[in-house]
């Protein structure tokens, strides 16, 4: 039985930078939950936290709201209503749930605590971790600390792949549960983040699809309300990640995956097509497009490759002029791979001339705009978002120079030089000359909703905040 003195003081409201810090130096283990004056603290989990409380009745436990708003370091909680539960111990993190799933809470409650009492007794370490959300996305640089021991160097192309929890999923309140299986498998949850999809990006990251009967209705409902995207990996394991993953989620058909692997997630979570709960990259090359289309930053290594300051990749974007697109597209895609770069996105679409004025304002003026004009709205080009390290300057030397003579005749195996098109006497490629140019340039071609922060929807203002170069072919 415990006092009403510690029912009284359950919670400790958090809401300056002065009491934060207070709270990181209390002594045992303290659940903060995250809120912001707008969305307000997680009302369902008060009895929870009482009923845990007067339960254990632990002095080393203690619980916390704190208010995102007026603590820098929560600054990245900020603009999200997801209920999000913090642990502390020795003013370190060493847990993180989202969600007011009461059974995880618990768990993770009596585990975190049990395991703070063996560090206080100096039978065991401290295991800190840190929380995705609050990486800068520019600089999203895990090593094998952040997700257990492991001797080898992790590769998103090789050793990481995407995974979704699908709205269906999500809306049945199974995402918790979901994700728990996934650990207990052995997987290695590298970046865990809510996002609502649009209808245009569901069609773009369904493409392959577009031919199939169900490709409309796959499309409405994987716009239809938040899912969750997970990078992930398994540390200690010599069998590829993404063969292990498509096989721990099953078959995507429902009937199929409930006869042939009834304990795949699929079979337990699935109801019919597309409703199967969980999506799976299908090979190491969709794994390595997936993951730049929704992590253009993401990268994995360990320390001795830290030493090599490995640069964040910056994103590209490619425009295939009407001129050469029908007879040259598929030459030009292979050379773009052959350069080291990936495809993330891709759009193919017509210019009208107020659009081709408005991209070339500054050319107007000049010579040559009426060949432009006329070749940039003669039929449809295609637009591709591309990705590598240093892509604005290493695109800049796939090009060639910006003069068609010179290119020819200096740099004859450049991209400008190599698809010029006889009798017009411009180049048939731009590119920007600087990442913030870029970053004005890419949102002509692809709407800003494409390039909003993953982790939650904000306002359609808002920018991904990733470097970008943007190239015109």
């Amino acid at each position: 039985m415990v006092s009403k003195k510690k029912e009284i003081t359950l919670q400790v409201a958090i809401n300056s930078q002065e009491l934060w810090e207070e709270m990181l130096h209390s002594k045992g283990l303290t659940v903060v939950d995250v809120y912001q004056s707008w969305c307000g603290p997680c009302k369902t989990v008060v009895s929870l936290f009482k009923k845990i409380k007067n339960e254990l009745g632990d002095d080393l436990l203690h619980f916390a709201v704190a208010e995102a708003d007026c603590i820098d370091a929560l600054e990245k909680y900020r603009g999200k209503c997801e209920p999000t539960f913090l642990f502390y111990a020795g003013g370190e993190l060493v847990a993180v749930v989202r969600g007011a799933n009461a059974p995880v809470l618990q768990r993770t409650i009596v585990d975190q605590l049990g395991a703070e009492k063996k560090v206080l007794d100096q039978e065991a370490e401290r295991k800190v971790i840190k929380d995705e959300a609050l990486w800068d996305r520019n600089e999203m640089v895990l090593n094998d600390r952040d997700f257990g021991e492991q001797d080898e160097t992790v590769s998103p192309e090789k050793s990481c792949t995407l995974a979704i929890i699908k709205p269906d999923a999500v809306a049945h309140g199974k995402m918790d549960e979901i994700i728990t299986k996934i650990q207990e498998a052995g997987f290695a949850i590298l970046a865990n983040e809510e996002r609502i999809m649009t209808e245009s990006e569901a069609k773009e990251f369904y493409r392959h699809k577009a031919k199939e009967e169900t490709f409309g209705k796959l499309v409405e409902f994987m716009s239809s309300g938040p899912c969750r995207l997970l990078i992930i990996s398994r540390p200690g394991c010599d069998e590829d990640v993404v063969t292990a993953w498509r096989d721990f989620i099953g078959p995507s058909e429902i009937e199929i995956a409930k006869r042939e692997h009834p304990g795949s997630l699929r079979a337990q979570y699935g109801t019919e097509m597309p409703f199967n709960a969980v999506h799976g990259s299908e090979n190491q090359e969709w794994a390595e497009r997936e993951l730049a289309y929704f992590f253009p930053g993401f990268k994995v290594s360990d320390e001795a490759t830290e030493t090599k300051q490995r640069k964040t990749p910056q994103r590209t974007l490619a425009l295939i002029r009407p001129g050469i697109l029908k007879e040259k597209k598929e030459e030009i895609l292979q050379n773009i791979k052959e350069a080291g770069f990936s495809i993330a996105l891709q759009k193919e679409m017509t210019l009208t001339d107020r659009e081709v004025q408005e991209f070339y304002s500054e050319q107007i003026t000049q010579d040559h705009y009426p060949v432009l004009l006329q070749q940039m709205t003669s039929g449809p080009v295609l637009a591709l978002a591309l990705m590598r390290e240093e892509a604005v300057e290493h695109w800049k030397a796939l090009l060639g120079p910006s003069d068609l003579t010179e290119a020819v005749s200096q740099t004859p195996e450049s991209f400008r030089a190599r698809f010029s098109v006889e009798d017009v006497p411009i180049n048939q490629i731009h590119g920007s000359s600087t990442p913030e140019e870029a970053q004005r340039e890419i949102s002509f071609f692809f709407s800003e909703e494409r390039f909003l922060p993953t982790v939650q929807p904000r306002s359609p203002d808002e920018p991904r905040g990733v470097q970008y170069a943007v190239s015109v072919i």
